[in-house]
């Protein structure tokens, strides 16, 4: 098959990152590439040089790379900037792919769905988590009825990154700008993406509403005190975003989902996943589960203490078949354990195929959790609706296209 063209906007680190992951998917050519920054551009010719890539066309106007003749774009810029270059690729013909980030207000996540239903393109969020190796293992899980009716789930995005927030402006990355003037969960997707499409939001259920509280903001100030305290402008800075934002969510079908932001105190790095029903769950801290059939065999004392298992008890039978084709393929893990390139396989699949796995709806959806936590946690934790992006299409939507890529259903027939 023809490769398809695709551009990307947005050089910087991430930009940079899934260039390892695409040069090992035929299906996708990078004929175009575009930063605002001079030097961002150079230095990906000459990566792709390196790498034995022909050299793509390039430019530092995003226009300018709209105007040519792309199948897609992959939008990888800073967060803020998303939805205004997503929008002007779809209303050039492009189909989008949009890296992961929240919304600054609700007239953006309808922008993108409107533009996506008036032209035709798709607009996909490139949320890698709900490609997981842990994720998927456990969806096959609980599809298979091992934890019983799911009544809850969380996660969390935690993760110390109080350099790359302090140094936003020398580092040249958008946390810095979030964190200094927004309060909220402004990077809900990793966690939420594997659990709506769970949860079936937006096909047959939906988040109804969400309730945010922030804790003080204390954790950047900490260290810059400690490793720049002669800085006296990173000094003085006056840090909005709360060190802890915990929201819950509320969903129709009468589950709640818990999700944690914390990027500005020292821990290791957690997702914090947990899925729970009427017969057991799985809690990605632990790496463990248990399940209640299971508990005759591990019952230890007389007063009926349950004990947990190791995940991996359980990946030879439920790991997901589109992990056990990719490590039977023997490539070579990069890009987030490859996470990267599996989404980018879907990506590739729905530009030959149609309707992508995680659509514009699911787009809007996990990206308004940012702005509507926000204006939560302003008015101190009072519930805030979730708009209705499938204008009440989520009742009776028809089932996702059936693919090896597909994350409301395991596809088996797709792997024979």
């Amino acid at each position: 098959m023809k490769p398809f063209n695709i551009g990307i906007i947005g050089l910087g680190a991430r930009g940079v990152v899934l260039l390892s992951s695409l040069i090992k998917i035929p299906e996708l050519n990078v004929a175009a590439v575009c930063d605002n920054d001079l030097g961002r551009v150079e230095r990906y010719r000459e990566l792709c040089r390196e790498k034995g890539l022909s050299e793509p066309f390039s430019t530092v106007d995003y226009r300018e790379l709209l105007a040519r003749d792309l199948d897609a774009v992959i939008v990888s810029t800073t967060w803020n900037t998303h939805v205004p270059i997503a929008v002007a690729a779809m209303r050039a013909g492009k189909h989008v792919g949009i890296e992961v980030g929240g919304a600054l207000c609700e007239q953006d996540c309808w922008e993108l769905v409107k533009t996506s239903e008036e032209t035709g393109r798709f607009c996909m969020m490139l949320e890698n988590c709900c490609y997981g190796d842990n994720e998927l293992t456990v969806f096959n899980m609980a599809r298979q009825g091992l934890f019983g009716e799911i009544v809850h789930a969380a996660g969390g995005y935690e993760h110390d990154l109080r350099e790359q927030i302090a140094l936003g402006g020398e580092m040249r990355h958008g946390r810095m700008v979030n964190f200094l003037h927004r309060n909220g969960d402004l990077y809900p997707t990793h966690q939420l993406g594997p659990i709506a499409k769970l949860l079936n939001i937006n096909r047959g259920n939906r988040i109804l509403s969400v309730v945010s509280v922030a804790s003080k903001a204390r954790g950047v100030h900490h260290w810059i005190e400690k490793n720049r305290p002669d800085d006296s402008e990173l000094m003085r800075a006056d840090w909005k975003e709360g060190d802890v934002v915990t929201s819950i969510l509320r969903c129709a079908g009468g589950e709640t989902i818990v999700l944690t932001h914390a990027c500005t105190l020292p821990r290791p790095y957690s997702r914090d996943g947990r899925i729970q029903g009427t017969r057991g769950l799985w809690l990605e801290e632990r790496d463990a589960v248990f399940v209640e059939d299971d508990a005759p065999q591990t019952v230890s004392n007389p007063d009926g203490e349950h004990h947990w298992s190791p995940l991996s008890d359980y990946k030879a039978e439920y790991r997901h078949p589109l992990w056990v084709e990719y490590d039977r393929k023997g490539i070579a893990k990069e890009g987030h354990n490859d996470m990267d390139y599996l989404v980018l396989c879907a990506f590739a699949d729905s530009l030959e195929h149609g309707e992508p796995p995680i659509d514009v709806y699911d787009t809007a959806t996990w990206m308004a959790v940012t702005y509507l936590s926000e204006q939560s946690v302003a008015m101190g934790g009072t519930p805030v609706p979730m708009p209705d992006f499938t204008s009440g299409r989520w009742l009776n939507r028809a089932p996702e296209r059936r693919s090896k890529y597909a994350l409301t259903e395991i596809c088996r027939e797709q792997f024979e």
